[in-house]
């Protein structure tokens, strides 16, 4: 029998699909203005005011420019790099780290984790990191954008909860077959808590794809650059990011040029979205499992 929706619950589902909807067209407008106006004809684009919803005639000159630009492909490598080992990085600690708190007969498990959550409110602050990369020996080297962050303490606190809503039946079966710890973690714990991962993972990638003061702070050989600080000199104007506008040899190109480095830097992440959609649901349904 299908139930009729009350007057109160039409009004409430019509207000969400309108602030839903608002905040959809909120979200999506600034990439649709980038787009527009990164194959838009240049002196169009320098006159025009006001919204852009679609291009002011069709030109690709921007696109060219930046692709010949030879920073974009080091800043892509490099940063393609930092996503594929700092996530891998980052999920094995993070995995390894929320197995551990999982436990409970895990020693000093509340006092750890206390000390582990008052990172989330508190740091050193950018000097002391600094001197601590610094101390490593990792200055100037990839591992400063991957180890001084290689465990994020929220995913870590979301991770371990999911861990503990696993059935430990589970656990006790392995443990009697004779498996040990990394056993149970990796045959176990690890496929059935795959979608909570996927987030993870998904967390992480965009997190490096995105990062760029790190770089900024540990890094001077601008052959370790990720792409975003290059697209960071680009959109600031600095001649540091390729010369871009004198290469152009017209000033009224430079607008048109720092949308296509936008485009070029942002799409490829945003395909990254559909293929873990399907475990955003069920990654976030962490209290969902009983045993």
């Amino acid at each position: 029998m299908i139930e009729k929706s009350s007057p109160g619950d039409m009004v409430f589902m019509s207000f969400n699909y309108i602030l839903v909807t608002l905040v959809a067209i909120t979200c999506l407008y600034p990439m649709v203005h980038v787009l527009m106006g990164s194959i838009s004809d240049p002196l169009r684009l320098m006159q025009h005011s006001g919204p852009l919803l679609w291009p002011l005639g069709f030109v690709t000159t921007g696109y060219e420019i930046v692709l010949q630009n030879p920073n974009i492909w080091i800043g892509y490598a490099n940063t393609i790099y930092y996503v594929v080992v700092g996530t891998a990085v980052n999920i094995f600690f993070t995995t390894l780290g929320a197995y551990a708190l999982s436990r409970k007969n895990f020693m000093f498990k509340r006092t750890i984790t206390i000390g582990i959550v008052f990172t989330m409110y508190f740091s050193g602050g950018m000097i002391p990191n600094f001197m601590l990369v610094q101390g490593l020996g990792l200055l100037n080297t990839r591992m400063a954008l991957i180890l001084p962050g290689a465990i994020a303490t929220w995913n870590l606190i979301v991770m371990r909860t999911c861990f503990q809503h696993i059935p430990a039946s589970l656990e006790e079966s392995a443990k009697i077959d004779g498996a040990n710890d990394f056993t149970v973690l990796f045959r176990i714990f690890v496929p059935v808590a795959k979608a909570t991962i996927a987030v993870m993972i998904l967390f992480y990638a965009v997190n490096h794809w995105n990062s760029w003061f790190p770089a900024l702070l540990f890094i001077r050989d601008r052959g370790l650059l990720p792409l975003q600080m290059f697209l960071r000199e680009i959109l600031i104007g600095h001649a540091a990011g390729g010369n871009i506008a004198v290469d152009a040899d017209r000033m009224h190109l430079e607008q048109v040029i720092r949308y296509s480095t936008i485009i070029v830097a942002t799409v490829p992440i945003l395909f990254a979205y559909p293929f873990a959609q399907k475990y955003f649901i069920s990654g976030v349904m962490l209290g969902s499992l009983k045993e």
